[in-house]
């Protein structure tokens, strides 16, 4: 029975499907939650839309964590793989933007929203930190010298901002900016010599008492730039941090990084799944060679399931030997309770016993 059941564990198939979105004409394509991603395809084929969900579904567990590296996480890699059987709709969007050059450029951006029971399940069962709602809105205090001085960046210049406002949007918070009065404009100074009590003292009209202070300036002859940053909460420094390269506008977006990273080591909840171990558990239910198959693919494409070892036949059913990434706690998250059904009053020392319906 061994021989044959790990010859039996070969094979896996997989199948996904979404809705395709309705909406209004007017209406206009947005990812809104954390639970939705916006992803750049170069087409709508099917194979650059599974492409673009595996990217999105990187992009929504790392908006959950606050873990920018969320996708290098072990088994994150396998649920990527079959991002699309979380979808719960997508639509496009076609974006209209102007080159370097001056000449029109065209986008087609992906839209998608997965299911949050699933992604939770899949985030608690691999163990990802949770970063919790609601999530604050810091204010950027940001300075900009081009060559002609510094000059405060407030709500009216957004669209300088706007950089460091999507990427916070990517890794699933906000930043607010100043209004810009004569005040605040008068402290580009505090900004620039990075003065946070000062800074501090100017943002306390403003809710929450978070401050990401920054300056960006050209650095060197080079003709690149630099960022210096500052992260702030509740007058305590979380974060201090410089940033440099060619293009102002990513260089400008490592502020938003830089501010998440912060937030999610102080804020961010460790997940309540477990270590990782070796597991038996006995599998009822398998009456045929169909159901050995059936199971044996279940397994393999759980992402927690890192290895199996057939061990014995008795007359509960098969007993199996799991190497578990976040043990029995990992493996109860992601199993299907419409396919495998825990037992009962499992005897403490015993394998506990799953039913293959």
């Amino acid at each position: 029975m061994s021989t044959w059941l790990l010859a039996a564990l070969l094979g896996l198939s997989m199948a996904s499907g979404a809705v395709f979105a309705q909406r209004m004409e007017g209406d206009r394509a947005a990812a809104i939650g954390l639970y939705a991603a916006e992803i750049p395809v170069r087409s709508q084929s099917e194979s650059e839309r599974e492409a673009g969900f595996a990217r999105g579904l990187a992009q929504v567990l790392g908006k959950l964590s606050g873990d920018r590296n969320a996708a290098q996480r072990p088994g994150v890699a396998q649920e990527l793989r079959r991002a699309g059987q979380y979808v719960e709709g997508y639509d496009y969007r076609q974006d209209e933007g102007v080159s370097s050059r001056g000449s029109p450029t065209f986008t087609t951006t992906l839209v998608v929203r997965f299911r949050q029971d699933d992604v939770d399940g899949v985030a608690a069962a691999l163990g990802l930190p949770v970063w919790p709602d609601p999530r604050p809105k810091p204010v950027m205090w940001l300075a900009i010298d081009d060559g002609s001085g510094p000059r405060l960046v407030a709500l009216q210049q957004n669209n300088v901002a706007r950089p460091a406002l999507q990427r916070a949007i990517e890794r699933g918070y906000r930043l607010g900016l100043p209004t810009g009065n004569a005040a605040e404009q008068a402290a580009v100074g505090a900004i620039w010599r990075g003065d946070t009590a000062a800074i501090a003292r100017i943002s306390a009209r403003y809710n929450p008492p978070m401050q990401l202070i920054g300056k960006l300036y050209r650095n060197g002859e080079g003709g690149g730039w630099k960022a210096d940053w500052i992260f702030v909460d509740n007058g305590r420094v979380l974060a201090r941090w410089s940033e440099t390269g060619d293009d102002a506008r990513r260089t400008l977006a490592t502020g938003a990084d830089g501010a998440a990273d912060a937030l999610t080591k102080r804020y961010a909840r460790s997940s309540p799944a477990g270590a990782p171990s070796t597991e038996s558990i006995v599998f009822s239910g398998i009456n045929s060679s169909a159901d050995y198959i059936r199971l044996s693919s279940l397994l393999q494409r759980m992402s927690v399931v890192r290895g199996i070892r057939p061990v014995r036949a008795t007359p509960m059913g098969l007993e199996l030997q799991l190497d578990l990434l976040t043990g029995l706690t990992g493996f109860r998250h992601m199993a299907d309770s419409n396919v495998l059904v825990e037992a009962d009053g499992t005897i403490d020392g015993e394998p506990p016993v799953f039913h293959l319906r």
